[in-house]
């Protein structure tokens, strides 16, 4: 019990932390406003085109624009949650001092991650969909089930995100830089996680292999138990498999690590 009060104010220092940025709050809440503008005008262009691609009609193409926009920030897309401080502090040396901690270093870095992605949904990401569900048709569902199945296609998803950067964060205790790794991150999430088209539409083998892989987990399965396209259960396997695969990876790697503990300047 004590060790999970230790995690729960952890996520909750995260929470805090992030909510005193109130200015850049507000700039992101505008830039996915905007973004998601266009991108919706630029969906209802594809769509007049091309009917029914990937098997969303118009309404479902809104709204996955509007869940892309209000899990951006949430789920750290592009990199920008914990992975940067952590690479930060493996360069500096100051892991060192992570590593006395009486803590897990991996839950430690979670919990954190978590409370960063609770605020930025909160924070950041709400009014972006409301505002899309104001002024533009979305697919929303009127009962209370598809709505606590996505809630849980969230969680899910914020862990599978942080697995996937845990991994790159510790890469830099061999690379020694993380610039090379968040340029990486930055691109595989983009495009991996379907944040510019949705992943049901990337035609044949391309598609086949992207809807399989770890980002697949992060926005099309949230957005497609929604909206009712995929069997929650199902979506929840998925992303469950693969957050328990990834963390374990984060795990085996962080104990090659630690044995090694090679630090710039420390």
């Amino acid at each position: 019990m004590g060790s999970w009060r230790l995690y729960a104010a952890v996520a909750a220092g995260g929470f805090r932390r992030y909510a005193t940025y109130r200015a850049a709050t507000v700039a992101g809440v505008f830039t996915n406003t905007v973004f998601g503008v266009i991108l919706v005008y630029t969906y209802l262009a594809l769509w007049d085109q091309k009917p029914h691609l990937g098997g969303y009609d118009q309404a479902q193409a809104v709204t996955y624009v509007w869940l892309g926009q209000c899990l951006y920030a949430t789920l750290a897309i592009q990199g920008g949650g914990a992975e940067k401080d952590l690479m930060e502090r493996i360069r500096t040396g100051e892991i060192a001092v992570d590593l006395y901690r009486p803590a897990d270093l991996q839950l430690w870095w979670l919990a954190g991650d978590v409370g960063r992605a609770l605020f930025q949904m909160l924070g950041r990401g709400v009014i972006p969909f409301v505002f899309g569900a104001v002024f533009f048709p979305m697919a929303l569902p009127t009962d209370v089930a598809p709505w606590a199945a996505f809630t849980v296609t969230l969680l899910l998803a914020a862990v599978v995100s942080f697995a996937i950067r845990y991994l790159a964060a510790l890469s830099v205790f061999w690379l020694m830089d993380g610039m090379g790794v968040n340029q990486a991150l930055m691109v595989t999430g983009i495009f991996f996680s379907g944040m510019v088209l949705p992943l049901n539409a990337f035609p044949g083998t391309l598609g086949e292999v992207v809807r399989v892989l770890p980002w697949a987990a992060q926005i099309q399965m949230p957005a497609d138990v929604l909206m009712g396209e995929t069997d929650p259960l199902g979506a929840f396997a998925f992303q469950a498999a693969w957050a328990v695969a990834l963390l374990a990876a984060g795990r085996l790697m962080q104990s090659a690590a630690t044995r090694r503990v090679v630090v710039q300047g420390g």
